[in-house]
């Protein structure tokens, strides 16, 4: 796996505000890389945004448990294959109370230790994830997620995953984090 190389400037730790520092500390201790953290000192603003209201209002907002939508990133982020977002996720996933079993079964989900409810997340994840150019929430799927969420749910676990994608593609094409092996971007 090649570390990240980006064209725009990082600054450096001591450089950055006191919240952006604490991220950079955890960044390098999850991941063993700081590269986000860094090149989102050009702008500390627009971070601030992702975590205090991404993260804070929206992701962990109360609404859903929080292992469904630890499961969802995590699964994003190995379709994806972001190696900074799956070190992290990880540890994330499993402080929420995603067990190991879990985990190891992501990829055959479907017949793993999952409710009802974060197997129709998942598969909703199958369908929003950068390399299914075709996804698509279709009358089937629909009528399957309906019998565990709302249609208000269904459009908020819709726009958490639709913000977790778009930074994906922004930190690949930014070449702001480390990639797998596997990763096609």
């Amino acid at each position: 796996m090649a570390k990240p190389q980006p064209q725009m400037k990082r600054i450096e730790r001591e450089q950055l505000p006191d919240n952006m520092k604490r991220g950079w500390d955890q960044a390098t201790e999850l991941t063993g890389d700081a590269t986000f953290v860094e090149v989102s000192g050009n702008n500390p603003a627009v971070y601030e945004w992702y975590f205090k209201d991404f993260y804070k209002k929206l992701f962990y907002s109360g609404r859903f448990e929080k292992t469904l939508v630890e499961l969802v990133r995590l699964r994003l982020a190995n379709l994806h294959g972001c190696a900074f977002c799956n070190k992290g996720d990880t540890v994330h996933a499993l402080e929420s109370g995603v067990s190991q079993d879990q985990i190891n079964a992501l990829n055959n989900y479907e017949n793993g230790p999952f409710t009802s409810r974060e197997k129709g997340a998942l598969e909703l994840a199958d369908q929003m994830v950068l390399t299914n150019t075709q996804g698509t929430l279709d009358s089937p799927l629909y009528k399957k997620l309906k019998l565990d969420f709302s249609d208000g749910e269904l459009y908020e676990l819709g726009m958490i995953m639709a913000v977790l994608i778009g930074v994906a593609k922004f930190t690949f094409v930014f070449d702001l984090v480390e990639k797998e092996d596997y990763c096609q971007f």
